[in-house]
């Protein structure tokens, strides 16, 4: 029996082990880098030990100050959790060798699964379907298009989708040195690249006693950079037949290596055809659309698994539909950005919200940016999809920019909700999907200049209309919304007879309070909910959800950058600078550096055709956002 449980990991995942611990009587042990001191999963587990630093090298991927730590605490098992060391078979063995319980798959059965490569020749053998490799030396023009991917990881690290010919050399380096870079190993492969494929998975469960599950399938075809962004279960309009093919290739690949646990067999899904793409040996991210659908807590059972209990014969039947969808800190709309900051506020309520924040908690830029992961479950497909997309609407996100409003407009696309979508989805729809919103903007930024003004001394507001002691002059307030950057300028006078503002003459102040706003336009009754925290301010309402600065009434001159100036987009680590030196003629486009943060490379490109007169950057320099890295003449600009 496990008594106390170390939880390798943090964040989300770690609070999702903790929760189950805690209903199963099972004390928990956490792990923490200096950064996260005070995280949320730090306080709710009953035992906490340090990890010394805040780079992941430092903490969260030392298996041997993990294992320290779990014997110092009197933790008798380990649970992984995802990401990090979760499928490292060195860091398995040690736990084992320790007289520690291993919640997790055999060692043996991990290294199987390591190597990409070498999993796709164990498929081959068990006469799972794949996709067979290209030989990057005698690559031609009609394998086009190609994958690279990195051997050794997933995640989208390392991974490079190749059109060209004669780009592969230099994709193939990028892709070699990111691989090197996140996972220690820079073995790279190709293979083809299906063109409108989709990404569907089985989630197996494997117990000791030779029994082995499926739980159905998983569709993850709506990714950004190769990961993943919105999952459901069942995957939509498979047919019964590819249905069965998926499951008994799944059983083969688990029975294949004597698997034992919670693992996620992936393929590439195109016409009805599936092709083996990796086997995950740890617990996914995405695991709770089959936690809904089949009512399970498929963490208790790997912890029963792992205490040497069987499997019943048969897994339940599942009922309904379950959509997820990953709220992560990040502008689509400049190129996934990540984004850092003060999450003041997270509230979906009424949906299941898996999350590694808690108000108040500070976004930085040491860890992967999501937030929280927002699930719906209900009877139909149509049904969950209406529920996530609502409910995300209606969502109080007080904090960094998001992808909130990207997952909404996904899930009422026509398209998914046919389900008609591939993993070229999000890339092919971007623009659509993070177009500038409609015209509620001003009319939210005019209810944030109304609860800015009921805040004020010399304004009392009434509850249904009137203000006393009224300012006599007209108002002016100016707000930029975030993200995008568009200007509102708000004018308005507070009359006896009511309000008056420009560009609204068919409105009418029913109230006003700093946190409430009713407005009557166009004989429609609207209401905000205005929450403000120093320079930002947060409108709620039917109408959507908006982000403002507030702006100074005098700008402050001094602040400008010369023209050409490269700016650190977010705060970040150089990982590379191109072969550039101060002098050279640069052009558009040209990549110049990358940052690396929230485990994403981010390339910085030379903005117009120029020379570079200035090159501040290094590799391995911590930088922060706003920095000045490197300066372009424009060739027009130079004199």
């Amino acid at each position: 029996m496990i008594r106390s449980l170390l939880v390798a990991n943090r964040a989300e995942v770690a609070r999702r082990i903790v929760r189950t611990c805690r209903e199963l009587g099972i004390a928990t042990v956490a792990v923490h880098s200096d950064a996260d001191a005070d995280a949320p999963h730090v306080h709710e587990a009953d035992t906490a030990v340090r990890l010394p630093g805040d780079a992941p090298a430092e903490t969260y991927l030392r298996g041997d100050l993990i294992v320290k730590a779990a014997l110092a605490a009197g933790a008798d098992a380990v649970h992984p959790g995802y990401g990090f060391l979760s499928e490292h078979a060195g860091f398995a063995r040690a736990v084992r060798d320790a007289g520690l319980v291993w919640v997790g798959p055999p060692p043996e059965a991990m290294e199987a699964m390591a190597s990409k490569t070498r999993a796709k020749q164990l498929m081959r053998d068990a006469h799972v379907p794949l996709l067979e490799p290209v030989d990057a030396a005698h690559a031609t023009a009609d394998d086009l298009p190609l994958l690279v991917k990195a051997a050794a990881g997933g995640g989208g690290r390392g991974m490079r989708v190749v059109r060209d010919l004669d780009a592969l050399p230099a994709e193939l380096t990028s892709a070699r040195a990111e691989a090197a870079s996140a996972f220690g190993d820079g073995e790279v492969f190709l293979e083809p690249y299906m063109e409108g494929a989709r990404h569907i998975e089985v989630q197996v469960l494997a117990d000791t006693h030779g029994t082995v599950w499926t739980l159905g399938t998983r569709d993850c075809s709506l990714q950004r950079r190769h990961q993943k962004v919105i999952e459901e279960a069942p995957a939509p309009g498979l047919s019964d037949a590819l249905r069965r093919t998926l499951a008994e290739s799944a059983a083969s690949a688990a029975r294949a290596i004597g698997y034992t646990g919670a693992g996620t067999v992936e393929f590439l899904v195109s016409g009805d055809r599936a092709y083996f793409l990796e086997m995950n040996t740890r617990l996914q991210v995405e695991h709770p659309v089959t936690e809904e659908i089949y009512g399970l807590d498929l963490v208790a059972l790997q912890l029963r698994i792992a205490e040497g209990d069987p499997l019943d014969a048969d897994p339940p039947a599942p009922r309904g539909h379950a959509v997820e969808a990953r709220l992560y800190a990040e502008d689509p709309a400049h190129g996934w950005q990540p984004q850092t900051g003060v999450m003041h506020r997270l509230d979906a309520s009424g949906l299941r919200v898996d999350s590694g924040v808690v108000d108040g908690d500070e976004i930085g830029v040491h860890y992967d940016p999501m937030l929280a992961k927002v699930i719906a479950w209900a009877p139909s497909r149509a049904e969950a999809l209406r529920r996530l997309a609502h409910g995300l609407e209606r969502a109080r996100i007080h904090g960094p920019v998001t992808n909130r409003e990207l997952l909404v407009r996904a899930l009422r696309h026509s398209e998914f909700e046919a389900g008609r979508m591939d993993t070229g989805f999000l890339e092919r729809h971007l623009p659509l999907l993070t177009a500038p919103a409609d015209g509620a903007a001003p009319l939210a930024a005019l209810a944030a200049a109304l609860a800015d003004a009921a805040r004020r001394p010399e304004t009392v507001a009434g509850r249904l209309g009137g203000w006393r002691n009224v300012p006599s002059q007209p108002q002016l307030k100016t707000y930029r919304a975030e993200p995008g950057g568009t200007e509102h300028e708000v004018r308005y006078r507070l009359t006896r007879d009511g309000l008056i503002a420009e560009d609204f003459p068919n409105t009418r102040l029913l109230r006003a309070d700093p946190h409430h706003v009713v407005l009557e336009v166009d004989g429609i009754r609207r209401k905000f909910a205005v929450s403000t925290y120093g320079d930002r301010t947060y409108v709620d309402s039917p109408v959507g959800s908006h982000t403002f600065t507030v702006l100074p009434r005098f700008p402050d001159p001094t602040a400008r950058t010369e023209p050409g100036s490269l700016l650190a987009p977010m705060p970040g680590t150089v990982v590379r600078v191109a072969e550039v030196a101060v002098g050279d003629r640069v052009e558009a486009g040209q990549p110049l550096l990358w940052l690396e943060a929230m485990k994403m490379e981010h390339r910085i490109t030379a903005p117009a055709a120029g020379v570079l007169t200035a090159l501040h950057a290094a590799t391995g320099r911590q930088v922060e956002v706003g920095a000045l890295l490197a300066v372009v003449a424009a060739e027009e600009t130079r004199t």
